[in-house]
């Protein structure tokens, strides 16, 4: 797990020095369970473009930790029209998991696409819902997951 985490803190700085890009962190609430937070980062690649990755570890009432990572390629549309500030959002990409439980340990590997809307306020604070449905391809590839509705609160930079 600390390797996971370290290769996460990695991917994240290299990317926000590689580029004078806009990017965004914060956290996302909400979920399978309801009451986990994942640490969200946003890198924008252009105005219409951006990657997210999140890292997030859920606690269940029976001893059992599920520990969460995804990235995903996003595309970003303008919705100006509603109000200054609005965007909508659809993306793609992967996440993994490892559930640990009575010291047994446990892979997870999900297709993953995202469609959410948010708001950009003026000052650097971005607001979003989004829903990530899942397809989980390890193990026992083909059980669906679509109930991953989450609110994000992200500090742009």
């Amino acid at each position: 797990m600390k390797k996971l985490i370290l290769s996460f803190v990695l991917v994240l700085g290299s990317l926000s020095l590689v580029s004078a890009q806009q990017n965004a962190i914060g956290l996302k609430f909400g979920g399978t369970s309801g009451n986990n937070a994942d640490i969200s980062f946003q890198h924008f690649l252009n105005d219409a473009n951006r990657l997210e990755f999140n890292l997030g570890m859920n606690g269940f009432g029976n001893d059992a930790t599920f520990f969460v990572l995804s990235g995903a390629y996003q595309w970003v549309w303008d919705l100006s029209q509603l109000a200054p500030g609005f965007k909508w959002y659809a993306g793609v990409g992967a996440m993994t998991g490892m559930l640990s439980h009575n010291n047994n340990s446990t892979f997870y590997l999900w297709a993953i696409g995202n469609v959410g809307i948010e708001y950009n306020f003026e000052f650097p604070l971005q607001l979003a819902l989004d829903w990530t449905p899942a397809l989980r391809l390890a193990p026992d590839a083909g059980d669906f997951g679509g109930d991953w509705i989450k609110l994000a609160a992200r500090w742009r930079f």
